[in-house]
């Protein structure tokens, strides 16, 4: 039984007393079902707003998950936080002997030892020296 329904019964079982209009009893009682009618009232009307709000607030958590996947769920990122591959972002700057054609080679192809030049298709050789701080540089 809701706050409602209880509401009317206790109205029935006040009304069942058969008690007069004009008693101090009757006065009392009639007095309490109307602060008890309209507190019904105010906690129905706070009810629908908590529901209206929980649907709202569903609807931003949805959008909130759906931005969330966008902007987190890329399998590359940009910051320096997360990504300790600094060997990996190395690059170097490297001209062939045979056409001095200047080109770039990332830490992991010169680690690799070789790479062929971009425009003549020389075959270009890497020796890989450790420094003191373990800073990887080719030649």
């Amino acid at each position: 039984m809701d706050t409602t329904e209880s509401l009317g019964y206790l109205k029935g079982l006040i009304e069942g007393l058969d008690l007069g209009n004009n008693k101090k009893e009757t006065k009392v009682f009639s007095a309490i079902v109307d602060v008890l009618s309209n507190l019904v009232e105010d906690i129905d009307d706070m009810t629908d707003g908590v529901e209206m709000l929980a649907d709202q607030v569903d609807a931003v958590d949805e959008d909130l998950a759906d931005l969330e996947e966008y902007v987190y769920d890329d399998d590359e990122c940009d910051c320096d936080d997360c990504c300790d591959d600094d060997e990996d972002d190395e690059e170097f700057e490297v001209e062939c002997p045979l056409c001095n054609t200047p080109f770039t080679v990332d830490a992991e192809t010169a680690l690799n030892g070789s790479v062929p030049c971009p425009n003549c298709g020389e075959m270009l050789e890497f020796e890989v020296e450790e420094a003191d701080d373990d800073d990887e540089d080719a030649e």
